[in-house]
């Protein structure tokens, strides 16, 4: 089944890696085949991922696109940062075990969906911390 993705004007996605920027219009992009996709709204910066859930993205948002060339490196990233997360906040275990269910799967772009998750909680408990003082 083919894929239809809408680009509003100068939307920007990563296809197979290739970083592609639409024009100044609205287009359609029908993929045919598997592909890996990001929409710009997916797409996390390196200079953006400032606390462990949002490496943590990175890290997985890496794997998904690098088409496995470095991908043993930004597993080690991955597991890194997990354990330090854990160790930090105990309460994340069951979002993190979601996520690594995924990986050891090769459901990379269901664990950037679950990572998503686990970022909003991150700011759940942010905010909490934050009311409560």
């Amino acid at each position: 089944m083919a894929l239809k993705i809408r680009l509003k004007p100068q939307e920007k996605m990563i296809l197979n890696g290739a970083v592609i920027t639409n024009g100044k219009s609205h287009s359609e992009i029908v993929v045919e085949n598997r592909a890996m996709i990001l929409r710009e709204k997916d797409i996390l910066r390196i200079d953006e991922a400032k606390t462990y859930c949002s490496q943590i993205y990175l890290a997985i948002q890496m794997m998904y696109i690098d088409g496995g060339k470095n991908l043993a490196e930004y597993h080690k990233t991955y597991w890194d940062l997990v354990r330090e997360l854990v160790k930090a906040v105990p309460s994340t275990v069951g979002h993190v075990g979601v996520i690594s269910e995924h990986l050891l799967k090769n459901e990379y772009y269901q664990a950037l969906k679950a990572a998503r998750k686990l970022m909003d909680y991150e700011q759940e408990v942010l905010n909490r911390v934050r009311s409560a003082t």
